[in-house]
Parts: structure tokens; sequence; C-alpha cells
């Protein structure tokens, strides 16, 4: 599907959303089978939990009962529990609960959450707030205090998510405020360059931190202290992701660097979601950021194939080496988060056409 055929349009988003998402519930009928991918891995681990991010945020702009359907099967199997159980305290493991509170939020089904206050009541007990060593563990974590703290009014989980984030931004010093850009964990810090002695920032790894910042940010007012807290490293983000864009509308893998330069989908979609976030909040202004959305849209749509096939999706890892070479053609060892990736980023910009 060439760039070109791609109008800008809240019709077209909507409908080209479609056409990916039926793609993969067709290579996946039944939400409750385990992955295979060198071993198995039950279908609530984070990968497939970020495309149930896309997915609930897909139908927040086309509202078919057959997307929550499938919500519904896929949380019922796992009994609204995190991966690996209540006592986990892996950030990864808890992504699938921000889908359990999401769809909380809608019906109010207890069953729904009471597995997740317990996982996150056994956490915030063990009274540590290190447990966030890598940034992608922002996204899969962060908001999921955020928005139980939200539905149940009770402070103290946001305040711990808080801590938490602050411990991986300032004690473990990993996001780099004179460059608006995060090291993906310590490895990667300072004195870790590219090949051609550019810092190595990550580009996905920087959309995951990226849509936390939306995430949490949408579940408190615009007045709270943690609200503005979020919203000067948003915009701290924003203002250097503007600078690193490609002139096709993608951002490289590797944000600053030459290494590994061309398209890659999932940073570029994540990126997206953020930036259209703040232009619909009146935090970025619309004159400077909506061309960026305008080419980072075209840059996605330009991903799909026919069938809803997404082509540009750098595979699982850690930097930006990872699953390269990323081509328009190359199959990532799984599909389901580079789904839930580009849902996020259409998603978000259907609200700001035409506006």
């Amino acid at each position: 599907m060439s760039v070109a055929s791609i109008a800008q349009t809240n019709e077209s988003v909507l409908l080209l959303s479609r056409t990916v998402n039926d793609y993969f519930v067709k290579q996946w009928p039944d939400p409750t089978i385990a992955t295979h991918v060198k071993k198995i891995r039950p279908s609530h681990l984070w990968t497939r939990a970020v495309y149930y991010e896309g997915l609930m945020a897909l139908y927040s702009i086309d509202a078919q009962q057959r997307y929550i359907d499938y919500v519904d099967r896929w949380a019922d199997y796992h009994q609204w529990t995190a991966r690996d159980g209540v006592h986990t305290t892996d950030a990864d493991n808890q992504c699938c609960e921000q889908t359990y509170l999401d769809r909380y939020a809608m019906v109010g089904n207890p069953k729904m959450i009471n597995k997740t206050k317990e996982n996150l009541d056994l956490q915030m007990a063990t009274g540590r707030k290190d447990y966030w060593w890598w940034i992608d563990a922002i996204q899969m974590a962060l908001p999921v205090y955020a928005k139980y703290a939200w539905i149940t009014n009770e402070r103290k989980y946001i305040d711990y998510g808080m801590l938490s984030y602050r411990d991986a931004r300032d004690r473990r010093g990993l996001f780099n405020k004179e460059d608006g850009l995060w090291w993906r964990d310590s490895v990667y810090k300072a004195l870790y360059k590219e090949p051609d002695g550019k810092n190595c920032y990550w580009s996905r790894g920087n959309g995951w931190v990226y849509a936390a910042l939306v995430r949490t940010m949408e579940t408190l007012s615009p007045h709270d202290s943690y609200y503005k807290e979020l919203k000067e490293d948003f915009i701290l983000m924003s203002k250097a992701l503007l600078k690193v864009q490609r002139a096709d509308g993608f951002w490289n893998a590797s944000l600053v660097s030459t290494y590994c330069e061309g398209p890659e989908m999932t940073g570029t979609a994540l990126f997206l979601y953020g930036m259209s976030w703040g232009i619909k909040n009146g935090i970025l202004r619309v004159n400077v950021y909506r061309p960026s959305c305008d080419k980072a849209w075209k840059a996605i749509a330009s991903c799909v194939y026919e069938n809803g096939f997404l082509g540009w999706n750098q595979g699982t890892g850690a930097d930006p080496s990872a699953g390269q070479p990323v081509t328009y053609s190359s199959v990532p060892d799984f599909e389901d988060y580079g789904t839930g990736c580009w849902l996020l980023g259409a998603s978000s910009y259907a609200k700001i056409v035409g506006q």
C-alpha cells in the first residue's frame, strides 16, 4: 500500500487500523493459545499485553463488540491475573494488568482487578522501589499503578509508581535531560557509544517511556504535581524527538546515530501515539508537532501490506542492533507487540485528524 494512497482522514486511519487488527486476529483466532518462539510462553506475556493496549485504543475510535469479546476471552482464560501470578514483581509480567484495569473501568466487575490489587499490594509491601532497572519496565508497569490509583482513588498506588519511576530516572540516571532521551539501562549510559561515536538511544525503548508518560498523565488531573512532573519530561522528550525524525517520517532504531539507519515502525508508532496525544491535550503546539505527526502517520501507513501484515517491524531485544536487519519484508520473532504499537499510534492520530 503506497504512501501516496493514504489520505489523512479519520475514516482512512480507521479503515487501515481495521485491516491491521483483522490480520492479527486471523493469525490468532483463539487468544488463549500460547506463543511458541523458541519456547512456550502464555498468551498474557508482555508482547501480547502490548497488543491488547493497542486493541483497547482501537476500540476507543471503533467501538465494536468483537474487540471486547476478544479481550474478555483472553483475560478470562488467564483469570485476570499477571503472568507468573500475584507474587510477580517483574514489570513485563504486569503489563497485561493495564487491559484488565481498562475493562474494569468500563463495567466495574471486581473479578477484573482483584488479582491486580493483590499483586500490587504484595510488591508495595516489599518496600523496594528499584525494580525498574530497564526503561521498558516504565511502560509495562507505571500505568498499572496509575490506573489502579485512578480507579480506586487510593493515592498510595500512584505514589509508589512515581517513586519507582524516579528511581529509574534519577537514581539510576537513565534519563539524560540534556538530550531529552533515555538510556535503555545502565549498560548503555554515556560511556557506551555506537560505532559512529554517537550515544545509543534506542527508538523503541524511548517509545515505551513516551507511551508510559501519556498513559499515566491521562489518569491524573493537570493540576496534580505528578502530572506536572511527567509533563516536563514529556515536553523534553518531544523536543528531542522532533529534532531527530527522518525526512521520510520514520525514526531510526538508534535515534541520534547512523548505526542501523533506516525505517523502523515500532518506535515511530509510539512517538506518533505520544505526539498526537500531546496535541489533543494542548501540551504540544499544533503548528510545530502536527507536521511531524502527519509524516509519522504516512510512515507507519506505508508499513501495511494489503493483507494487514506490518513491515519495518524490529524484533525483540535490548538495543538498536536487535533483530537486524529490519526491512519491509522481514518477519520479527513476535508480531503482536508491533501490532499493538501500530494501533496505539494510529488510534491516537485519528483523534487529531481534522482538528
